[in-house]
């Protein structure tokens, strides 16, 4: 099996669709802060726009040439070496979340370079906290709607 990861600035004009399709069903919709469906002109702009980012990485995962899923790596530290971490698994494909979040732990950790890895996931998104906590992250803060959730490297 082979993984890669397709920065969104790279992406065809149909695969930034197909993203976008992804984002908006209602299923990933609702785990997101923002909540509202994107437009396509939205959607296009705020890729463009990432080229001029420093602290956003975004990625299409492929694992054998199958679109599985989307990382991401925002408020990336590179002085303190930490980021915040998200992800969303193509909606007609199921148990890709562990192909997902060892992407973003080998390249958040082997790439970038980060100590720290660390996500908001909503209190509700029981799926989601498994996943992670499956994967070693650990819960620091909690609030009514938000867990809060980080995994240092081990190697670092």
């Amino acid at each position: 099996m082979s993984t890669k990861l397709i920065n969104f600035t790279r992406l065809s004009l149909e695969d930034k669709k197909m993203v976008l399709e992804w984002r908006n069903s209602a299923g990933i919709r609702q785990w997101m802060f923002e909540q509202r469906p994107i437009s396509l002109t939205e959607h296009l702009a705020y890729i463009e726009h990432l080229e001029e980012q420093k602290e956003r990485l975004y990625f299409l995962v492929r694992e054998d040439e199958e679109a599985v899923g989307v990382i991401d790596f925002t408020a990336i530290d590179y002085k303190d070496k930490s980021a915040e971490i998200g992800l969303y698994a193509n909606p007609a494909l199921h148990g890709v979340g562990k192909i997902l979040m060892h992407s973003i732990l080998e390249y958040g950790f082997q790439t970038l370079h980060m100590k720290k890895l660390y996500a908001r996931v909503f209190c509700s998104n029981k799926k989601a906290i498994n996943l992670y906590k499956n994967f070693h992250f650990q819960t620091y803060k909690e609030d009514v709607t938000l867990l809060y959730m980080e995994r240092t490297n081990e190697n670092s």
